[in-house]
């Protein structure tokens, strides 16, 4: 049995797969990200999210936000090792899985559009070109972290028409204090921030609010994706829910750029487990 799983800042998606068999079975539990918890808490959360029963894990595939060097990743590793029990485990990135999903052994740039963002050049092989997202507080342009910040921030600031803003919070049920607590005294603002992007999404026709998507998107490509050299010749490609949901203003404005879009997939996972199990991806290394 082999265990891939594609984890960012909100939930893990895991897959469990027996390629002889030719099964897959999808499987959900809370985001990981060692850059933030601890290895104890890594394994409590296995502990207590993962259904029990399951076994033969041969190997793990694990891509995440958080994982992008090696004494980090070895966090991960070993929780995940003390779990399973699997004999041979690879992290990486969530970017260099969105990049072997979306890319498979072509070349092209990869973006991560969720929670929070990410892109990469990609030569078939490996990342060869990062341009820092810089996260919640200095960049992931056109996350859904930055777009819910900016929603609440027009609807405390009253900025948006007055029917829109009792209409956020009519639907929200929140208030401008439990709004200002989870922003900037409880843990993951951008986790919380980033659930008001279904507001946008539903509301989408209001005209301020599809030119604030658009202008995030239109920042996302000029200080992320158009520093990489080959940004007017590759294919750029696109995973997470923000791209998948804001498909077309995304194309619109990549086209007013000068860019092309490839592909735009919700969630990385299965073309992830197309390319272990047909490319038969060899291993890293062990535990």
């Amino acid at each position: 049995m082999i265990l891939i799983a594609d984890s960012g800042s909100t939930k893990t998606t895991w897959c469990l797969t027996d390629d002889e068999k030719n099964t897959k079975e999808i499987i959900l539990t809370a985001g990981i990200n060692p850059y933030y918890e601890r290895e104890e808490e890594i394994l409590r959360k296995l502990q207590n999210e993962f259904p029990t029963g399951i076994q033969g894990v041969e190997a793990i595939y694990f891509y995440g936000a958080g994982c992008t060097s090696v004494p980090v990743n070895q966090i991960v590793k070993n929780a995940l090792f003390r779990f399973f029990n699997a004999g041979q485990i690879e992290v990486e990135s969530d970017l260099t899985g969105a990049a072997r999903s979306l890319c498979g052994h072509q070349p092209g740039i990869a973006c991560i559009l969720g929670t929070g963002s990410n892109s990469c050049l990609y030569d078939g092989k490996n990342v060869v070109q990062n341009v820092s997202p810089l996260g919640f507080l200095l960049g992931d342009e056109a996350s859904g972290g930055i777009l819910g910040r900016k929603l609440l921030s027009d609807v405390l600031k009253k900025q948006l028409p007055a029917s829109l803003v009792e209409a956020f919070y009519t639907e929200n049920q929140v208030t401008q204090a439990e709004i200002m607590d989870n922003m900037y005294r409880k843990p993951f603002p951008n986790r919380y921030a980033a659930q008001f992007s279904r507001f946008i999404f539903n509301h989408i026709s209001e005209p301020g609010l599809k030119e604030m998507v658009f202008n995030e998107f239109i920042s996302f490509f000029r200080r992320n994706v158009m520093q990489y050299p080959a940004a007017e010749s590759f294919p750029i490609h696109f995973t997470g829910s923000i791209a998948y949901y804001f498909s077309d203003i995304l194309k619109e404005a990549a086209s007013t750029l000068g860019l092309t879009i490839g592909k735009i997939i919700q969630d990385p996972i299965e073309g992830l487990a197309d390319f272990h199990i047909l490319n038969r991806h060899p291993f890293q290394g062990k535990v």
